[in-house]
């Protein structure tokens, strides 16, 4: 049901048909970033995306929503670190009229100088809603300071003087230089026809310029680091982290078994104990935040202001213990088990067999990896694996911690803070 078509200009297409699905997901995915920007124009890939949504040559912002809306689709965007997205999702039918309108606003929009400067005010407000949300917050500042003075340590929406830089020339420049076909990967997902769509992508984005434009990027070094921010807040939140794996790399399923063991679900070690056994939390969690070159393992927590050294002191308890006791055949298997039930939900969602594509196509190429070797995979991660993960990446050399509340740097002494 999966299908790649190479276009003459280096685009890619792909698709995966859903029997008795009445509706599609389309995105078009772009491989560059906010890491591939320059310091002086840092959170212009994250500008850009707002001004594709402001208007083109055929039509106003406000006929973009209209005709979205007027067929009951759904059109949005996100910038990552790595790639931006644009997608929409409509009912079967309309499919030409989604590629449309991604193929305007990608060739057509027309950058008004008042609409960029209305957009730059907006941007000032998304900024100001991540510093009044502390959980927000404290994400942004563990990746400050997890990859200090890399590329992938700066703010996806950039800081206020440097999207003050921003103007109309760099925007397309930005645009012309980096939206190049070989860049651009065109995914749909749900009731379609490969044919149909490859059809309809060669009509709309026959014209985008041949080439690949992609700036040539550093591999980040990760050293340990503790941040402490005092606060007057009712909480103290606090994310702590160790480098993880690269987001292709060969045991990239043993590290997300690991994480799940850790603390990414309900039964994870870090919930059990630090919430349910000791009441340290409301919300504790781990995740990974993983790139083409580098990861991290991260732990978020959020506790009265009181508990946060404990807190710490319980994590890095629980990350010493996976090092130390090898998991139980049990316990691997129920992580397994949930693994692979959360990967097979998902795929009940066309917007996720998109994304999944998507991502495979600008990880891997053309080796796409299909539902039943993504768990055969999960099945071959054995118990030694996981432990030597846990021997590997949870060293104190690597250790970063942030912290954001009613706090003091004393609280946290970098002499006390070891895995062991």
């Amino acid at each position: 049901m999966i299908r790649r078509t190479l276009l003459d200009n280096g685009i890619r297409v792909l698709s995966e048909k859903v029997p008795g699905c009445h509706s599609v997901s389309l995105g078009l995915w772009v491989n560059s970033g906010s890491r591939h920007e320059t310091d002086e124009y840092s959170g212009i890939s994250h500008f850009l995306e707002h001004m594709l949504f402001k208007g083109t040559q055929r039509r106003s912002a406000k006929t973009i929503s209209r005709e979205v809306d007027s067929v009951g689709g759904v059109l949005n965007g996100f910038t990552g670190r790595e790639n931006s997205c644009y997608y929409i999702k409509v009912l079967t039918e309309r499919l030409p009229l989604a590629v449309d309108l991604l193929g305007d606003m990608l060739c057509h929009s027309l950058f008004d100088l008042d609409d960029i400067e209305k957009e730059r005010r907006v941007i000032f407000q998304e900024i100001s809603m991540i510093e009044d949300s502390p959980e927000e917050l404290i994400h942004e500042r563990f990746v400050a300071g997890f990859w200090s003075g890399h590329p992938l340590g700066r703010p996806v929406l950039g800081t206020r003087q440097s999207v003050e830089e921003i103007d109309r020339e760099a925007l397309v420049n930005f645009l012309r230089c980096r939206y190049v076909a070989e860049n651009l990967v065109v995914v749909a997902a749900g009731g379609l026809e490969h044919d149909d769509l490859v059809e309809l992508v060669s009509r709309t984005f026959g014209d985008v310029r041949s080439g690949s434009a992609q700036p040539q990027v550093s591999v980040p070094t990760v050293m340990r680091h503790v941040g402490v921010t005092r606060r007057e807040l009712e909480q103290t939140h606090l994310c702590l982290g160790v480098a993880g794996l690269p987001s292709a790399h060969v045991d990239r399923y043993g590290i997300a078994l690991l994480n799940v063991l850790l603390g990414g679900n309900m039964s994870s070690r870090l919930f059990q104990k630090v919430r349910e056994d000791l009441g340290l939390a409301y919300s504790v969690y781990s995740y990974l935040n993983s790139h083409s070159d580098s990861g991290a393992l991260t732990i978020y927590a959020g506790t009265a202001p009181p508990d946060a050294a404990r807190a710490v002191r319980t994590i890095l308890a629980q990350l010493s213990r996976l090092r130390r006791e090898p998991v139980p055949l049990d316990e691997l298997q129920a992580a397994k088990d949930y693994l692979k039930g959360s990967m097979l939900l998902s795929l009940e969602s066309t917007d996720n067999r998109m994304t999944r594509l998507a991502q495979n196509e600008l990880l891997h190429g053309d080796a796409f990896l299909d539902i039943a070797t993504s768990m055969a995979r999960i099945d071959a991660v054995t118990i030694d694996l996981i432990q030597s993960l846990s021997e590997v990446l949870f060293v104190d050399e690597t250790l970063n911690l942030q912290v954001l509340g009613r706090c003091r740097s004393t609280d946290f002494p970098e002499v006390d803070l070891t895995i062991g």
